[in-house]
């Protein structure tokens, strides 16, 4: 592996790693309930209403491993990235709409209030948006546009990663979280998220691009007598190469 491409691998190996912590969840989850365990107050609203925790599980799965292989440069210049992200959209899908069916109709354990299942709702709801925003931007092939919703929708979908060191820290330094401290830290994780994409994507709108004077939405055209592989990759139906960078184009 030559040093450029070991220099792509840092950050999507780091979202892997983080995105260990809810698809290990979710394998733990999934192994209960195909075991076919006795319903207890803990696992009751699962048990008995497993479509949504299922959707949840496997969309948590595919959204979390394949998101972060967007990140990868060398990947995103070719089909690879074009097929991943018809497994990647709807899985995101999957995930933030089966997390609003549950909020809205799964028993609240005693740990959560309905400030939290607000909090739930929001995140839930601004996931969705950001996914259709995110792909009616690459339809108009507005691809910087497209790239910031799709961050903006994976750093939503990670919080549960980041939900586990924000409860680790409050839990070594104060103890067990009350119903309040449990919401707060919630919020904290996916605010945290939205921080670091949002960091990333501003920064990446600073760079200068390939072609900066055309329009968002055109596509280059190449010059007489060139082949057109000089400014697309793939068939001549593809999208435009962009810079190499640790931002999604999901």
């Amino acid at each position: 592996m030559t040093t450029s491409r070991k220099r792509q691998w840092p950050v999507p190996a780091g979202l892997i790693l983080l995105s260990l912590v809810p698809v290990i969840a979710a394998f733990v989850r999934g192994a209960e309930l195909a075991s076919r365990p006795d319903v207890t107050p803990d696992n009751a609203r699962f048990v008995t209403a497993p479509v949504p925790i299922v959707l949840h599980i496997v969309g948590s799965v595919l959204f979390a491993l394949l998101g972060a292989l967007q990140f990868v440069p060398s990947l995103r210049r070719r089909r690879w990235h074009r097929y991943a992200g018809r497994l990647v959209l709807p899985s995101g899908i999957a995930v933030a709409g089966s997390g609003l069916w549950m909020t809205l109709t799964y028993a609240l354990p005693p740990i959560e209030d309905s400030g939290l299942s607000v909090i739930r709702v929001f995140v839930s709801t601004g996931m969705l948006l950001c996914l259709v925003l995110g792909f009616v931007a690459v339809r108009r092939r507005h691809y910087a546009t497209h790239r910031a919703w799709m961050m903006r929708a994976y750093a939503l979908g990670l919080g549960a990663g980041t939900q586990a060191f924000t409860f680790a820290f409050w839990t070594v330094a104060v103890g067990e979280p009350g119903v309040l401290a449990y919401a707060l830290l919630m919020l904290a994780a996916w605010l945290i998220n939205l921080g670091v994409a949002e960091y990333f994507i501003r920064r990446n709108d600073r760079k200068p691009r390939p072609g900066a004077g055309l329009s968002e939405g055109s596509v280059p055209r190449p010059k007489a007598g060139l082949s057109e592989s000089r400014d697309f990759s793939g068939d001549a139906g593809s999208e435009p190469q962009l810079p190499r960078s640790t931002a999604w184009t999901g």
